[in-house]
């Protein structure tokens, strides 16, 4: 499996280098994280289905992953492709435009390197799922597919609640707080890292030590959404354009895990 990583690092690097060039063709930088979505599946499926020689890897465990990386990545890669197509571009690159000026571009190019950098161990929790040698199926995998199936199904369902507060025009400028939304200021973010939870349960096993590295992907994933690329910038923006009807909401609402809404003290 160590000889599949420098051809999938490569293989990340030239995905979001094309990103690149996409995005300034395009001059919305949103469609890097179209890119950034199905090369990391791409990069997922090549890892899980490659054959390998002297491979222990239970087919049928293979597949199944396989299956639910490929409904990861298109689930997400389209509805980010729909929103790219349908709104502005994202306000988190927007700001990174008006921050850097001038240089807006080349920083994005390495800055979509770094993200390609971060793609790898990804891409490697995913592989590394899917070719666990243990038995199939195990008590481990049915955890690890009702995790997969609970995330897709909130993150859809937090989409479909958002989508249809925007489009109602009483709803202008205001903040979403129904639903998903009144528990957490971002559960698609929340459903999202849950489904990368699903990974290390498929490859956790005390006789194969590989598997310990899947840990790393909910780790990363937390860090990114987080305290990084997520939360952060889009908390600003939010800020920015709700002012004190998005304070409130912060102070009432859980900010990623889903929380009964905090009861405004009426002193």
């Amino acid at each position: 499996m160590i000889r599949l990583i420098l051809p999938l690092a490569v293989f990340l690097a030239a995905a979001m280098a094309l990103a690149w060039a996409w995005q300034k063709r395009a001059n919305n930088a949103g469609w890097v994280d179209v890119f950034w979505t199905f090369a990391i599946g791409a990069a997922a499926l090549i890892g899980a289905l490659w054959p390998l020689a002297g491979d222990s890897a239970q087919p049928a465990r293979q597949c199944l992953v396989a299956a639910l990386v490929a409904l990861w990545s298109l689930r997400l890669g389209l509805h980010l492709r729909t929103r790219v197509r349908t709104r502005p571009e994202d306000a988190r690159y927007a700001g990174f435009r008006r921050d850097w000026g001038a240089r807006f571009q080349v920083r994005l190019f390495w800055f979509l390197q770094i993200q390609a950098f971060a793609a790898l161990p990804l891409a490697l929790a995913m592989l590394l799922a899917a070719r666990t040698p243990a038995p199939f199926p195990r008590l481990a995998d049915i955890i690890a597919l009702a995790l997969i199936a609970i995330a897709l199904a909130g993150t859809a369902q937090a989409d479909r609640q958002l989508a249809r507060f925007v489009a109602r025009p009483a709803n202008a400028g205001k903040v979403c707080d129904q639903g998903l939304w009144a528990w957490s200021r971002h559960p698609n973010y929340f459903f999202e890292f849950l489904g990368w939870c699903a990974w290390p349960v498929f490859a956790l096993d005390p006789a194969w030590a590989p598997g310990w590295v899947t840990l790393a992907a909910p780790a990363l994933m937390y860090w990114l959404l987080v305290h990084v690329s997520g939360i952060p910038p889009l908390e600003r923006v939010m800020l920015a354009s709700r002012g004190e009807a998005y304070r409130a909401y912060q102070a009432r609402t859980s900010a990623f895990f889903p929380l009964p809404p905090r009861v405004e003290d009426p002193a």
